[in-house]
């Protein structure tokens, strides 16, 4: 059944961990890291082969559980990636036709002039991101991180949540120790009290929080903008049966995002095992982060809040310079979106600096 509208809701892992999910979301999945290649599994039937960038516990794992893959007209070869990043290389390059991503590495790789196209969004709650201290840390507010070593994966969505909130608190990256680190090497640093704070994103989130070995100072409600996108490569929609199977392939994750708001449980569990996480972190961030996903249209509001995100590390130099974000959308696939599904929204934004 189509989901309606609604208001969002609200034991480490080894070090060696490398999910690396879009939510980053980015997903998680938004940090820099290379592909793990493919996943070993090719779905459907057909003449017509979609090359899907995938994460592990993403997409293949959640169209799986829900069983949007029994009956694909098409045929869909899986390739694996550690994170956003290489996954949108791979589309430049023309090697995966779509992949799912969080918000800030379609901003890099437009602002590199990558050959993308966003075609779909969802929009969840952004409680999963958050900058986390250790239990006993003495900092209580953002304003304390000031002069403060502060761990962050570059690039990711994290990245910019860290950014939203210091300009929030009255603070910029000059007024902090920004050590950029990838969440294995973060979790480690944080761990042992080599960092002062941690900014990162769920299922980290909810691991920290869940081996009692952190709290949170603060998280991204109200300064970022909770989207998620898939991100599909421009000759795959020039071509008119790929575009078919990239039409047909949003609109299944879009079910498959309502069967895990319908069935949280049953869904931790199935991410559990792909991935390696304990269950009770997993159905935490599942409650917290991955669960409140909303499909959602690309519409002048999601455009204006990346648009923010880019200028925003624009003005950073964290990017070559100034472009228009909206360059990079196609907003072709918004019809097939059930009305229910998509009502009007607005996204966080951090105050202007």
């Amino acid at each position: 059944m189509p989901r309606k509208p609604r208001g969002l809701t609200s034991a480490l892992l080894p070090v060696a961990l490398t999910l690396l999910l879009s939510a980053c979301s980015s997903a998680a999945g938004d940090t820099s890291g290379g592909g793990l290649g493919g996943s070993g599994n090719t779905d459907g039937k057909g003449s017509v082969t979609l090359d899907v960038g995938d994460q592990k516990g993403g997409s293949e794992a959640v169209l799986r559980a829900a069983g949007e893959l029994d009956d694909l007209p098409y045929r869909v070869k899986w390739s694996t990636f550690t994170s956003g990043p290489p996954l949108l290389e791979a589309v430049n390059a023309g090697a995966v036709d779509i992949g799912s991503v969080g918000n800030t590495p379609p901003v890099f790789a437009a602002g590199a002039k990558s050959k993308i196209t966003v075609v779909a969004a969802t929009h969840g709650d952004s409680a999963g991101e958050a900058v986390l201290v250790p239990k006993d840390s003495p900092l209580k507010r953002t304003s304390d991180l000031k002069g403060r070593t502060v761990a962050v994966a570059q690039g990711s969505s994290a990245h910019y949540q860290l950014i939203a909130s210091l300009r929030k608190a009255g603070l910029t990256p000059d007024d902090i120790k920004v050590t950029l680190l990838q969440p294995a090497d973060a979790l480690a640093a944080f761990t042992s009290g080599k960092v002062d704070a941690w900014a990162v994103w769920d299922p980290y989130t909810s691991q920290v929080l869940r081996g009692g070995k952190g709290r949170v100072l603060t998280t991204g409600r109200g300064v970022v903008n909770g989207l998620n996108f898939q991100v599909a490569a421009p000759a795959a929609l020039q071509d008119k049966e790929k575009e078919q199977a990239i039409d047909d392939f949003v609109t299944r994750l879009r079910r498959a995002q309502d069967w895990v708001f319908e069935h949280p449980e049953e869904w931790a569990k199935v991410w559990a095992k792909d991935t390696g996480l304990p269950y009770d972190v997993a159905l935490d961030a599942v409650k917290r982060s991955y669960g409140t996903r909303v499909p959602v249209a690309l519409d002048e509001a999601a455009i204006a809040s990346e648009q923010e995100i880019a200028d925003s590390f624009a003005e950073l130099e964290l990017i070559p310079g100034r472009f228009d974000f909206a360059d990079f959308v196609d907003d072709r696939f918004n019809d097939t979106l059930p009305p229910s599904t998509s009502p009007a929204r607005s996204y966080g934004k951090a105050p202007s600096s």
